[in-house]
C-alpha cells in the first residue's frame, strides 16, 4: 500500500518544489515508484499546449509514474498572485472537493510515494470560506512541511506545526531548506527548530542557486515517509 503526503511550506517562496522533487528522486533512487500533484498553481504561462507551471513541470520530470499534465496541475491559472483571487479575475471556482477527487486518482495509481503539494502557506485561501489546508484534511494525509530558513523561520515554523496539528493532521517530518545564503547563527536556528517541531528532521538542504534536486536528493532521509 502507497504512502501519501501533503507538502506544505512555512511561507511561499520556501522551496516546496525543489525539495518534493528532492524526495521523489531519493524515493525513486530507493526503488520505489512516486507520483506528484500540484493541485492549485498561479504563475502560469501560455503555451500551445494549455497553460503550463514551471513547478508542476518540475515535479511531472521528478516522478516515475506518467501522468498528463491536467492530473498533475488540473487548477492552472496564469497571474502569478495569490491563487483565490487569480481564481477570481479569472472567473473560476477552486474547490477542495474537486481537487481531492483528482488527487485520489492519482493515490490509487499505484505509486508507492505520492506528494501533494500545496501553495503558498499552510493557510492559502481558495476562496471566502475555503482554504488549502481543507484538501489534506479531507483525505487525511499526514504532512511534511519545508521550513525556508531564514530570520523569522522558527516563529513560522512552529506556527505552522500548530495549525497542522490542530486541524487533526500528523505532521511526519520536516525538511529544513537554507532559502538564503549566509544566514547568521544558522546551526543555532536549526538546532532550535530540531528541538521544538515534534516530528524528524529529514534533511538539511543546503542553499544553492542551481536547484539541482537530483543532487539534494542525498541530502534527504526519506525512510520515514516510505513503505515498510
Amino acid at each position: 500500500m502507497g504512502r501519501t503526503y501533503f507538502v506544505a511550506g512555512t511561507d511561499t517562496g520556501v522551496g516546496k518544489t525543489f525539495v518534493s522533487a528532492a524526495l521523489l528522486t531519493a524515493a525513486a533512487n530507493a526503488g520505489f515508484q512516486t507520483a506528484a500533484i500540484k493541485p492549485v498553481a498561479s504563475g502560469c504561462a501560455r503555451t500551445e499546449a494549455g497553460l503550463r507551471n514551471g513547478d508542476a513541470l518540475l515535479l511531472q520530470e521528478a516522478m516515475t509514474l506518467e501522468l498528463s499534465y491536467p492530473q498533475v496541475n488540473p487548477f492552472a491559472l496564469e497571474p502569478p498572485i495569490a491563487p483565490h483571487i487569480a481564481a477570481i479575475e479569472a472567473g473560476k471556482q477552486l474547490s477542495p472537493a474537486r481537487m481531492a477527487g483528482v488527487c485520489r486518482g492519482v493515490m490509487s495509481a499505484g505509486a508507492d510515494l505520492v506528494l501533494i503539494e500545496g501553495a503558498g502557506g499552510w493557510r492559502t485561501p481558495l476562496g471566502p470560506r475555503a482554504f488549502l489546508s481543507q484538501l489534506p484534511r479531507e483525505l487525511n494525509t499526514p504532512v511534511v512541511l519545508v521550513v525556508g530558513m531564514r530570520l523569522g523561520c522558527i516563529n513560522h515554523a512552529l506556527l505552522s506545526a500548530e495549525a497542522i496539528r490542530s486541524d487533526g493532521l500528523p505532521l511526519a517530518g520536516w525538511v529544513a531548506n537554507f532559502v538564503c545564503a549566509g544566514m547568521a547563527r544558522a546551526e543555532e536556528n536549526l538546532a532550535t527548530l530540531e528541538a521544538l517541531l515534534p516530528a524528524p528532521l529529514l534533511g538539511v538542504v543546503p542553499h544553492s542557486e542551481t536547484r539541482d534536486y537530483q543532487a539534494v536528493a542525498q541530502h534527504l532521509d526519506i525512510r520515514p515517509l516510505l513503505p515498510s
